[in-house]
């Protein structure tokens, strides 16, 4: 940690070896909101899933587990097993379901066919004792999860209105294999897949918003340099300048930034997804770097140390004014801008050495600190929903990667498998 608070003293680059501020050449519709005001949960009672046929039985059950895992992950809802009669004679017994203090629930039924599977599923309001939707899914039976989850993502947006993370990936480092690859894994830390084999170092990953490249830094030449990633084919190219290239951050499906040297300062450039370069972002007597930007594209906040140590700044990027975000330490890095464009998460360095994540509004106020006295706590990353912020820890010894509320509530780790995980990029892009 020495070491790099002392390289941090001349260019201030890595924090950590995993804080994306990689300098040196060296490698390391319409909806209704249900949850009852001042709870932060939405109670649904969800009923184990019917089945028109007895075969349908196995399948059934594989979803029903499928939809409440999912559904258990984002700390939204308290789920509850109905032990009431929820239906009478003359439909939904509402009443029974409210003296459980259930707002939402949930039926469904289940069929298959020939390895075809269909799954009907109605959601009811209790408060206002009407169906709130019903809608039916289908998929092979060799897919249940994305069948399952799309129910789920349909639920909560339907529940809050914002765009759910059912569905969406999560791209990081580990070195399991020995060098640092690039892997991806679904929203849950399942399906774990190796997205890179350079055998060599490859940091901070980041998707487009429409899913189809993936740019990341990488070390195979001897320099950190830009690489693109076409996610549908597997081809890569290198964006060709001289100097380093790192941190990249997307604009847009059709645009990137990310850092390079080419003219001398370590400064902030826009690139197309092809890797040509665009035009620059900063000027200024000190380094700029890890982007991020606002959800409408016309504001990117980055860290810079044209003040001396490194601090958060937001840009316009129609009139290029430059304003600080952050005062509350004197080291303050890893942006990351939330969906819904109203905060900001970062990693700060602590007086006592330890780094832990806070945000704050876009306008400077709400600061409100996140992690604490739970290791050392780096890059956070927003969900799609904003709900939940993916982080690097190492507070059981090896970095690994945690999920937690955008409130710090109900930290928990991602996934287990071998080696360390850092630099986790939660994607907006959601199948």
């Amino acid at each position: 940690m020495q070491f790099y608070r002392n390289v941090i003293s001349t260019i201030f680059a890595l924090c950590l070896f995993v804080i994306p501020l990689h300098l040196v050449a060296a490698p390391e519709g319409e909806y209704i909101i249900i949850s009852k005001k001042g709870s932060e949960n939405i109670t649904l009672a969800l009923n184990k899933l019917d089945v028109q046929r007895g075969d349908d039985g196995k399948v059934a059950h594989s979803l029903d587990l499928i939809i409440r895992d999912a559904l258990a992950f984002p700390a939204l809802f308290t789920i509850l097993a109905p032990q009431v009669t929820v239906q009478d004679n003359s439909g939904i017994n509402y009443s029974a379901l409210g003296s459980i203090n259930a707002e939402v629930y949930v039926r469904g039924t289940v069929t298959t066919i020939a390895g075809n599977v269909t799954l009907d599923m109605k959601v009811y309001s209790i408060g206002a004792a009407k169906l709130l939707f019903s809608k039916t899914y289908s998929g092979k039976e060799t897919q249940l999860r994305p069948v399952g989850h799309a129910f789920c993502a349909d639920l909560v947006e339907h529940l809050t209105g914002r765009r759910s993370a059912f569905g969406s990936k999560i791209v990081f480092v580990s070195n399991k294999t020995g060098f640092k690859e690039i892997y991806q894994c679904d929203f849950d830390g399942k399906d774990v897949e190796q997205l890179t084999s350079s055998r060599s170092i490859s940091l901070t990953p980041a998707l487009s918003p429409d899913g189809k490249n993936l740019a990341y830094t990488d070390y195979s030449t001897g320099r950190p340099a830009l690489y693109i990633r076409n996610q549908l084919d597997g081809k890569t190219v290198m964006a060709s300048k001289s100097g380093i290239s790192i941190d990249p951050a997307w604009r847009n499906s059709r645009e990137l930034a990310t850092t390079l040297s080419f003219e001398g300062d370590q400064e902030i450039y826009l690139l197309k997804s092809d890797g040509a370069l665009y035009r620059r972002l900063t000027r200024s007597n000190g380094i700029d770097l890890s982007p991020t930007f606002s959800p409408d594209g016309n504001k990117m906040a980055f860290v810079s140390g044209r003040n001396g140590q490194p601090q958060i700044f937001i840009q316009d990027l129609l009139s290029g004014e430059a304003r600080r975000l952050t005062f509350n330490g004197d080291y303050n890095t890893q942006p990351s801008w939330s969906p819904s464009g109203d905060k900001i998460a970062y990693t700060t360095c602590e007086n006592s050495g330890e780094f832990n994540i806070f945000t704050v509004g876009t306008d400077g106020a709400g600061l409100r600190q996140l992690t604490a006295q739970a290791g050392q706590n780096e890059s956070p990353s927003w969900s799609p929903d904003g709900e939940m912020i993916v982080f690097t820890s190492n507070r059981d010894g090896k970095k690994r990667l945690y999920t937690m509320g955008a409130t710090g509530r109900n930290q928990l780790a991602l996934l287990q498998m071998s080696g360390e995980q850092m630099q986790a990029f939660w994607s907006l892009f959601r199948k």
